[in-house]
């Protein structure tokens, strides 16, 4: 089995209920087990103007190859109504695979790393609440060296009734 990780994002519609029912669609797969589950942060949208996302990660272990993980991604954004009509553009569901194992790869369709999650504090932040010693394959660093290195201005954790539990914040997130 491999351990991947995937990072969960909405900004139409009920996106906090909707993230959560994604990560629980996920760990309804056969070829999948729920290892973790971040807390969820709401975070300014990059790209044209839109509402904030709710965001948060997942790690998995899985039987599936990236390539069969990715397209059951795609499959789970269509089953939540994701609409691919502008570039960066708001949405119901996006899922994007981060990391599998310590694998790298390049297709047409899919790049492991995922190519921009070093540069992304929405995607970084709750990653390394699971995976802070995870090295990025590419870079050698470390998902916390990685996080530590990018501006995490515009992200906030959203306090959760049924998660008291706090994750590290030595940025000094704000909390909604």
């Amino acid at each position: 089995m491999a351990l991947a990780a995937i990072a969960l994002g909405s900004n139409l519609g009920d996106s906090l209920a909707i993230v959560e029912a994604a990560a629980q669609t996920l760990s309804g797969d056969p070829d999948i087990s729920l290892v973790s589950q971040s807390h969820w942060y709401q975070t300014v949208a990059i790209g044209p103007v839109q509402p904030d996302y709710v965001n948060g990660c997942v790690v998995v272990k899985t039987r599936r190859s990236p390539e069969s993980l990715l397209q059951l991604l795609l499959a789970i954004e269509q089953q939540f109504g994701r609409e691919r009509t502008e570039h960066w553009g708001p949405r119901t569901l996006d899922l994007d695979l981060l990391l599998y194992d310590a694998v790298i790869l390049q297709t047409p369709f899919l790049t492991l790393p995922h190519p921009r999650m070093a540069q992304r504090a929405f995607v970084l932040i709750p990653l390394a609440e699971l995976l802070p010693q995870w090295v990025d394959p590419l870079s050698g660093l470390t998902i916390l060296q990685l996080r530590d290195r990018v501006d995490c201005s515009g992200v906030s954790l959203i306090a959760n009734p049924s998660c008291p539990s706090t994750p590290p914040n030595p940025h000094g997130f704000r909390t909604l």
